[in-house]
């Protein structure tokens, strides 16, 4: 049975192109009115049209006429949820675009198997408990000693959450998280982020998925307290954050795999310094320009997802000698899937 024109992926591969209704009409002959009765889905496209259409953005004929349901961005982007304002629609429209392009994917790459899980996460509670509580006890829940959490996106891996790396560029998102019917949480992270802001992106994503079932007005701040407690448990840093300088501040960031500035507010947060102090050092962290870029000798390594990958890499050794059915079947070109997921 042949599948009928999917309108929204029209839109889809147009916002992921970031150009205008106007731009393809001007290319080809027919109106804005009738290609926007398209994208709305009001109005079936002749096939000749469509494959216009294609050339134009640049995508296989294939793609406009697959079934996969098209999803909105989350009420919750990291760091913020006021950024979004300031991005612009187009941005985020190219990022929506990006992240359902990426879950076509991801259900291509799972459609024969499921992720396993080690550790079952916490669900949301229709009564919030409290963000530091749920994060003692995921850290109860995947056996954590005492101090710093290691390899963070192993434990989430494990915990049957897939991270997945993306090039956000110059928007200033560091991370989305879908949860969808039918898929595991998926976790899209800016890959352009220095290990430690990483590292909390992360935490603050998982805090999402354990803590928020429904967007809340607080759900920003509480992912950020179990972020927090996750990296920097307070019964086990609190002795640590006491007469703290901008020195110490530097000896404890490859200890506990977080910035100088998460630190500094966990100290705030757990009082083991006066406000006068937190000021203080808020200035020098300003005047050394360590606000913007924290020293590079104190970067260390940043964690790497794996399980995609690895379900990438078996899928393209199954199709070696056969890569251009593959890439038929993602209905993607090669050299963009390649881009998407950094394959040299």
């Amino acid at each position: 049975m042949k599948s009928l024109f999917n309108p929204e992926l029209l839109q889809i591969a147009r916002q992921f192109r970031g150009v205008s209704q106007k731009s393809i009409t001007d290319q080809v002959r027919i109106t804005q009115g009738y290609f926007s009765k398209l994208e709305k889905g009001t109005m079936l496209p002749k096939a000749s049209d469509v494959q216009q259409i294609a050339d134009i953005l640049n995508f296989p004929l294939c793609f406009f006429y697959q079934t996969d349901d098209v999803y909105s961005l989350p009420i919750s982007i990291h760091p913020m949820f006021r950024k979004r304002n300031s991005l612009g629609q187009k941005k985020l429209n190219k990022i929506l675009a990006e992240l359902n392009i990426r879950l076509i994917h991801i259900r291509f790459f799972l459609k024969n198997s499921w992720l396993t899980s080690s550790y079952e996460l916490p669900k949301p509670s229709p009564v919030l408990i409290e963000p530091e509580q749920t994060a003692r006890m995921v850290r109860q829940i995947w056996r954590v000693q005492k101090g710093s959490l290691n390899n963070l996106v192993d434990f989430v891996e494990k915990s049957g959450c897939l991270v997945i790396m993306c090039d956000f560029q110059d928007t200033r998102i560091d991370g989305v998280t879908m949860s969808l019917p039918k898929l595991p949480h998926c976790i899209f992270v800016n890959k352009n982020m220095s290990a430690d802001r990483f590292r909390f992106t992360l935490a603050h994503e998982l805090g999402h998925i354990v803590l928020h079932s429904i967007p809340s007005e607080n759900m920003e701040q509480e992912a950020n307290d179990f972020a927090a407690e996750l990296l920097m448990p307070a019964n086990d840093i609190e002795d640590q954050l006491v007469k703290l300088d901008i020195y110490k501040l530097s000896s404890l960031k490859p200890v506990w795999k977080v910035s100088m500035a998460a630190l500094l507010m966990r100290a705030k947060k757990l009082n083991t310094l006066r406000e006068q102090q937190i000021n203080y050092l808020w200035r020098q962290l300003s005047a050394a320009g360590y606000r913007t870029k924290e020293p590079p000798e104190l970067d260390f390594e940043k964690e790497k997802p794996t399980v995609l990958e690895m379900y990438i890499d078996h899928t393209l050794n199954n199709a070696v000698g056969n890569e251009a059915t593959l890439y038929e079947q993602l209905c993607i070109r090669e050299d963009e899937f390649k881009r998407m997921y950094f394959i040299e």
